[in-house]
Formats: C-alpha cells, sequence, structure tokens
C-alpha cells in the first residue's frame, strides 16, 4: 500500500520553527526554539518533561500564538494558512475528541472542516484499522485506539507535514511496531514528519534526525547517529590483564558481561593489547546509545532527585504478633 500523504514537489524549505518563544505566568517555556522538519524526513523531538515540547509543537501548528518568533510552513507562516490541516496534520492529545459521538462522526466531522469528501475519511479509518469499529463512541475506545484514530485525522488531508505528540504511546509492541512503518511510508512518500516521544528506543533507528531540547532551549539538532560518544568494545582471552594494561597506558577501561568497554581508540587498544601479550578476541568501535546523550545533556526542570533510598517498602519493622483466639 502506498500511502498518499506528502505527495507533493519536494522543492520546499520546511516546517521551521523559527526563533518561537512563550511563557506562562511569568515562566519562559520555550526560549528562542529553532529548528527545522524537512520533507521526507523523520525528526525526532526528544527531552524530559516540562522541557518546552509541547509548548513548541502548539506554537507550530497555530494552536499557540508566540511571544517572539514564527512558525513557517513552506515559506509562509502557518497563521496566514486559511485550511492549514491540508498542509500540516497535527496529534497532540488522542483524548481531545467527543466522547460521545462515534469514530466515523469524529472522522467525519474532521473532513467536512477541510472541506473534503466523506469517503475519505472512511479510507483512513480502514487503513489504521478501525473499520470494525466506526460506530463505537469514541469514549469507549482503549488509548491505543485513540491514538489510531488521531492519526488518522493527522493525516486525512494528505499533508505536507505531521506533528505528533507521544503517537505511540499506550501501544503494545505489535501496534508501536505498525505505526513505526506507517510513519515511514508516509516520510518516504515525501511528507515531513515530527515526532515527540519518551521512547528514545524506538526512535532511534527511525529518526532521520533528533531535536533535542531542554528548559525550553535547543540542545542539538542533528543525525542521530552522530551524537554520542565513541566507545570501543573488546573481548579478550584475559579481560582482567587488559584492563590492567589499559589503565597503565592512561585509558581507563570498566569491565561489563559483554567485555571491556573503554574510550580509547581501536588502534590504540590493539597496540596496549599487543604489548601486554593479550590475545584479543573483538575489537570494535560504536557510540553510546542516543538515550544515554540525552540523559547526560538535559535535566529537566522536573527532573528527580538523584540516588535512591530505602523508602520502607515493604516494612522493615517487625510483624505484629499473631492475635490470640478464643477456643
Amino acid at each position: 500500500m502506498r500511502v498518499q500523504v506528502g505527495s507533493e514537489s519536494p522543492a520546499s524549505v520546511g516546517l521551521v520553527a523559527h526563533g518561537l518563544t512563550k511563557s506562562y505566568g511569568g515562566r519562559l517555556a520555550a526560549d528562542d526554539v529553532s529548528f527545522t522538519v524537512r520533507g521526507g524526513e523523520i525528526t525526532g523531538f526528544l527531552g524530559p518533561n516540562g522541557s518546552g515540547k509541547s509548548t513548541t509543537m502548539r506554537m507550530l501548528v497555530g494552536l499557540s500564538r508566540p511571544d517572539r518568533g514564527q512558525a513557517i510552513l513552506d515559506g509562509t507562516p502557518v497563521a496566514a494558512y486559511h485550511n492549514p490541516g491540508l498542509r500540516l496534520g497535527a496529534l497532540l492529545d488522542a483524548s481531545a475528541v467527543h466522547d460521545g459521538r462515534s469514530v466515523r462522526e469524529t472522522m467525519s466531522i474532521a473532513t467536512q472542516t477541510m472541506g473534503l469528501a466523506r469517503s475519505t475519511g472512511d479510507e483512513w479509518l480502514s487503513r489504521v484499522g478501525l473499520s470494525s469499529v466506526a460506530r463505537r463512541r469514541a469514549g469507549a475506545l482503549s488509548l491505543g485506539m485513540r491514538q489510531r484514530l488521531g492519526l488518522a485525522i493527522a493525516c486525512v488531508g494528505s499533508p505536507r507535514y505531521l506533528v505528533l505528540d507521544e503517537p505511540m504511546n499506550g501501544l503494545d509492541t505489535e501496534g508501536i511496531g505498525w505505526v513505526k512503518s506507517l510513519l515511514r511510508l508516509i516520510a518516504d512518500d515525501g511528507a515531513g514528519v515530527l515526532i515527540s516521544t519518551h521512547l528514545i528506543g524506538e526512535i532511534e533507528d527511525l529518526a532521520d534526525r533528533v531535536v533535542v531540547i531542554d528548559r525550553g532551549r535547543v540542545v542539538v539538532e542533528a543525525d542521530p547517529r552522530a551524537l554520542g560518544a565513541p566507545l570501543t568494545v573488546v573481548r579478550s582471552a584475559d579481560d582482567v590483564a587488559l584492563v590492567r594494561a589499559l589503565e597503565a597506558a592512561g585509558c581507563p577501561a570498566t569491565t561489563t558481561p559483554h567485555g571491556v568497554t573503554t574510550a580509547a581508540a581501536p588502534d590504540l587498544v590493539g597496540r596496549v593489547a599487543l604489548s601486554a601479550a593479550v590475545a584479543l578476541v573483538e575489537l570494535r568501535e560504536e557510540r553510546a546509545r542516543l538515550a544515554s546523550f540525552v540523559l547526560d545533556n538535559t535535566r529537566g526542570e522536573f527532573a528527580a532527585p538523584d540516588g535512591l533510598e530505602p523508602v520502607g517498602i515493604p516494612s522493615t519493622a517487625p510483624a505484629p504478633a499473631p492475635e490470640r483466639t478464643s477456643s
């Protein structure tokens, strides 16, 4: 199935956050946020709770007016579009549907608003696997079904760009895989997709680019494969002797269940092992996982305190003596 979303000419400037700034009650939620979502690419939007992701996404789709800056869609401010849903689809809150309306009625309102045929909505309900529950009230749907309904509404206008806030929230493993495959099809068809998610492991291999934000400011915009410090992973005939030789050469190393890791370059590790007469079984370089990069480079306004202390659950108090029963 070829999903016709973003089928226009790829000659565009993208969906651009240009200096977006927003305060609520004196608190700066977004501070000069700038990045670009390009057609044909999936961009992961990552950061801890309270980092400014939702505020930025609301400004991008025109639901919140920035104090400063602009959201620009293919060279034109988003606010200037009369019917933006035909160029910019959004799923920001899967629960934001009328619980009393049926699935088909909910989709019909979206198609009418965009001037589309009702059959187009029915086609998308079929694509996301909701045809069999089209008459069911939206309030009776599971969270995963609501996510799929929200995706269908976001995609029904064949927009050039999609802005999705936690589209995999509430889905099981199969559902997550299905959403990832759908979004890859959409991007391959020419659309630009922005995904905010806390499931960093799911976005790591999916995203073409990532934008990391913390406390309202962009930390980095880059290819996810370029993030994280290089790490050398090595297995040997004697890992203890190898670690000792590496540390003697000024290369801190750590023993893991899978071998030894060190920040030293592979060629240096090889020379140290040769000098120490330690035979190597495996020697390779990899980069730290994207989740580690995000954790190391963000703190978040609402971050939990470092370290965990015993909280007395289960209680360490002595168990009460059993009650005596009369015979």
